[in-house]
């Protein structure tokens, strides 16, 4: 369980959550309710926040896997890769939250999991934000509808019990409903980086079941971290990043992707190269002995 929770989720997040169910845990031992903590035992164990910085995938990478991907879906790593949203909110972006006139695209929820059903709810921190809609991705976002039409989908909001909402998805599975994290990862995210040379191709068990040897560093949120480190290249601002990614925090993203900012001397470099160096035009002399001729000789 816990590997399997490695390949999708940070180190902090496993961490964090394995602390809450410790202190659940201990104050089960302590009503009584059961007799030791399990999640205190040695064989237990979880990762640790390795402190490694993140590496961004290159642009070959990222090309390979977009092209990897079936037609049906080749527009979730185009939209991960230029607009940063999470995997969640991908599945959950609709129609109507692309605004092509204003060039924006509102997150405004996501497809979450709450045991074997799914509900709407606000993005991660529970926060909407606006990010960048690039001319080339709303191009191919316009393609992608005009072959699959959005799916009108309804869920409960936030809780199983809430009250139903319905969206016009962007993205469907191949039974015409939404698209399931797992599903989605298994049978299409993972092949794709065996067609994209990423990683090796899948053995198989003693059932004939293929399994993939990945890691985080495998994951869609690859993409994520890829649209910070072009953004930052740019010149985005750590402010308008946090923004974009709906950090809640600046410094959070800066502690992320700092060592993603170009050089200071990189940037200086290139604010001269960019306004003020402009060379003149070299004069042309009609021929050698003209030069010849202009050079005093003694």
């Amino acid at each position: 369980m816990i590997s399997d929770l490695n390949e999708r989720y940070g180190s902090s997040t496993i961490e964090t959550s394995f602390l809450v169910l410790q202190g659940v845990l201990e104050l089960a031992v302590a009503d009584e309710a059961i007799r030791k903590n399990p999640a205190r035992s040695p064989i237990v164990q979880v990762p640790k926040r390795s402190g490694e910085e993140l590496i961004a995938w290159s642009d070959e990478w990222v090309h390979a896997m977009i092209h990897a991907h079936p037609d049906l879906f080749r527009l979730i790593p185009i939209i991960a890769a230029s607009c940063g949203l999470r995997q969640g909110e991908l599945f959950g972006l609709a129609l109507e939250d692309i605004d092509f006139d204003e060039g924006i695209v509102r997150v405004r929820r996501q497809i979450k999991k709450l045991g074997r059903d799914h509900v709407f709810a606000l993005p991660k921190n529970d926060r909407e934000r606006m990010a960048p809609l690039p001319e080339w991705t709303a191009t191919a976002i316009k393609r992608h509808i005009k072959v699959y039409p959005p799916l009108a989908c309804s869920l409960p909001w936030e809780k199983l019990n809430g009250p139903l909402r319905t969206h016009n998805l962007l993205f469907r599975w191949t039974d015409d409903k939404f698209i399931r994290a797992r599903s989605y990862s298994e049978l299409v995210w993972k092949p794709a980086l065996v067609a994209a040379g990423v990683i090796q191709a899948p053995e198989r068990d003693a059932r004939a079941r293929k399994r993939f040897t990945t890691s985080r560093r495998e994951g869609l949120h690859q993409l994520r971290h890829y649209y910070a480190s072009v953004m930052l290249a740019g010149g985005v601002s750590v402010k308008e990043l946090a923004e974009y990614l709906g950090h809640t925090d600046p410094g959070f993203t800066l502690r992320v992707y700092a060592h993603m900012m170009p050089g200071s001397h990189d940037r200086a470099r290139k604010a001269i190269d960019d306004r003020l160096f402009r060379p003149r035009p070299v004069l042309q002399t009609r021929n050698a002995d003209d030069l010849d001729r202009s050079v005093p000789h003694k």
